[in-house]
């Protein structure tokens, strides 16, 4: 039987950046899941202030070179690799000059969430998908770490659900407190239909606040996680609506076969969307 593939992309790792819920949680779970005996692929941004040099982060050439429209706009995709040598698995890295080569992660010097965030998220997911693409690897799963992942599930169910590749792909959405407390730009729906995506996405994009986004992330999801031990209630609220697969929060002893078992029964469960 052919091993299952877990795509793991998140908005933040450790040892690159500092630990955090986030960081420290896409840390654990990759290696744990590749011993229990499934291929694993783990993607994150290359921001600004994860030193290469440090971290020893390299360009792979042969995946580098592509270019994305987003906005109307070319944008190149430059990709770049490290070992996490401690857990036996490699780290990929989105780049982008104009979005990542800040020296921050999604916020500025005085705490202000930058307001191309949406368009970083959207670089990033798709930087990724055609990354995965490029290296001929098809995962099952796509398990999302962040808000800036999140635009995965839209993209797997209503842009590239036509394409081979990824027909079969499920996603999985973990949710944290970690949020925006800066609406993404008005005009995210215009940057979406230019992508390709049909009104009725759109529609439901309109009004661009944290919940409402995070609302969307989880309705095209095949299954939730709740990743913070005291999730928000507004949060809680919008995963309870959910009809999709769903795991509450276990705690971090736990997490690691639950997650792997989690990831089976998202694999084996019927496409709701």
């Amino acid at each position: 039987m052919d091993k299952k593939r877990i795509l793991f992309v998140t908005q933040e790792i450790n040892p690159f950046l500092p630990k955090s819920e986030i960081a420290s949680t896409a840390r654990r779970i990759p290696p744990a899941t590749q011993e229990a005996g499934k291929e694993i692929r783990v993607f994150t941004p290359r921001f600004g202030s994860i030193n290469e040099r440090r971290h020893q982060l390299h360009e792979v050439i042969s995946l580098s070179g592509m270019n994305l429209i987003i906005n109307d706009t070319d944008h190149p995709l430059i990709i770049k690799v490290a070992s996490v040598s401690a857990a036996r698995m490699q780290v990929y890295f989105i780049d982008n000059d104009e979005y990542f080569k800040r020296k921050s992660t999604v916020v500025d010097d005085n705490g202000e969430f930058y307001p191309d965030n949406d368009e970083r998220s959207m670089f990033f997911c798709r930087g990724v998908l055609e990354t995965v693409k490029k290296l001929g690897w098809q995962p099952d799963v796509i398990h999302c770490h962040g808000w800036m992942s999140g635009l995965m599930s839209l993209y797997i169910k209503k842009l590239y659900n036509k394409d081979p590749h990824f027909v079969n792909t499920k996603v999985v959405y973990s949710v944290y407190n970690a949020s925006f407390n800066k609406d993404w730009d008005e005009n995210f729906s215009a940057k979406l239909k230019f992508d390709g995506f049909e009104d009725d996405v759109l529609e439901e994009l309109k009004d661009t606040s944290f919940l409402n986004i995070s609302r969307v992330m989880m309705k095209y999801a095949d299954g939730i996680n709740v990743a913070s031990e005291n999730l928000d209630s507004s949060l809680q609220e919008i995963v309870d609506d959910m009809d999709c697969l769903k795991q509450e929060f276990v705690p971090e002893e736990n997490q690691n076969k639950t997650l792997n078992d989690f990831f089976d029964k998202v694999i084996e469960a019927e496409v709701l969307i």
